[in-house]
């Protein structure tokens, strides 16, 4: 297998044009291709600066998840910092986990976050929302979001080998005129349900309002892990 690492978006468009596999940490592929058998061509972007970058507003798709830290917001950094082990974590990258993987451990971040994308197509890059992301499997280049005001995540605990954990994530924005918005996403099983609502009225205004979307349609056992997150959250931001 030859591995290119391009160093811009071009030399990348041109690696995709050739038939180039993308390839993060293949900690998602690894096995099979030793099962089935390696591509005759692979490209990495760990050489493209867009796709390295570890800022305040944005996140390169390249970047492994150890290295996701205090200068991304609190649900973001929680929620790479839960997935796998300090191993996985050093190989397996953002695009390999919002993309590659079934799980998608961070995509309830990113959600709430509302996150944009920045995909590389076949002519130029764009940028689009994460569900086109998700559902066409775009090369992920890079996200960037709207800072929050406060943010807040939860993995609830899980037995190896069972149903993937529940996850709910939780941010407060401010829009132009400084009324507060909070977005929650829970991933249950391999569903994600994202949803927001104001909340300025208080915690059992915001919370009346998510039961009447399809927060309100979980189970009661989520849904009451989703009562805890939003009241600490909004104590939080409370408290500010």
């Amino acid at each position: 297998m030859l591995l290119r690492q391009p160093t811009s978006v071009s030399e990348a468009q041109e690696c995709l044009a050739q038939g180039a596999v993308p390839i993060g940490g293949a900690t998602l592929v690894w096995a099979t291709w030793q099962r089935d058998g390696f591509p005759d061509l692979a490209m990495s972007l760990r050489g493209l600066p867009e796709a390295t970058a570890v800022e305040p507003g944005s996140l390169g798709a390249a970047v492994v998840l150890h290295r996701i830290d205090g200068r991304v917001p609190e649900v973001l950094r929680r929620a790479a910092g839960s997935v796998g082990t300090g191993a996985v974590r050093r190989t397996a990258t953002v695009g390999g986990n919002l993309v590659g993987s079934s799980l998608r451990c961070l995509l309830p971040a990113a959600l709430v976050l509302d996150a944009r994308a920045t995909v590389l197509g076949p002519d130029r890059p764009y940028e689009t929302d994460l569900a086109e992301v998700t559902a066409k499997r775009h090369l992920l280049l890079s996200l960037r979001w709207r800072t929050p005001l406060v943010s807040g995540y939860r993995k609830q605990p899980a037995e190896a080998g069972g149903p993937p954990p529940l996850v709910v994530a939780t941010a407060v924005h401010a829009d132009r005129e400084g009324r507060h918005r909070l977005r929650v996403a829970v991933r249950y099983g391999y569903d994600v349900v994202s949803e927001s609502t104001g909340c300025d009225a208080g915690t059992e205004d915001a919370l009346g309002a998510l039961e009447r979307t399809d927060v309100g349609a979980l189970p009661a056992g989520a849904r009451d892990v989703v009562r805890e997150q939003v009241a600490d959250v909004l104590d939080t931001l409370a408290g500010r």
